[in-house]
């Protein structure tokens, strides 16, 4: 079993809001990486046309996803101007309090459904210091 955590959220931007959006994003990972030492890795990603955002991280564990729920939450609702949050699909157990402030973010952010997907088998070569 593992306690590794990969969070998954899909949104769609907003006409005429990607050239806001791509530095938005840009400074929110840039904050991510200063403020969370110990978050695995924070991605963003757009669809080829541009239409949709995908954003992912991993986690070592459900504390490291509630520490960057906790430090950087306040910083999503600016974002929510330039999208509409669809889903955000958690692979692992990020126990009830985490499974609600997702809950709490998929509603500010959009009219997003939250899935969490239990661990069955497998392995990972992620190390971590």
């Amino acid at each position: 079993m593992t306690d590794l955590i990969l969070y998954v959220d899909r949104s769609s931007v907003h006409d005429g809001k990607l050239d806001e959006l791509k530095p938005a994003m840009a400074e929110l990972a840039d904050f991510v990486e200063d403020n969370e030492p110990d978050i695995l890795s924070y991605d963003v990603y757009f669809s080829s046309d541009e239409e949709q955002m995908t954003v992912v991280h991993m986690h070592d564990d459900p504390a490291t996803l509630k520490y960057h729920m906790d430090v950087t939450g306040p910083k999503f609702p600016p974002i929510d101007e330039f999208i509409e949050l669809e889903s955000i699909d958690l692979y692992g157990d990020p126990g009830e309090d985490i499974a609600q402030q997702l809950r709490e973010k998929a509603t500010a952010l959009g009219t997003g459904r939250v899935s969490i997907h239990d661990f069955h088998e497998g392995f990972d070569h992620v190390t971590t210091n």
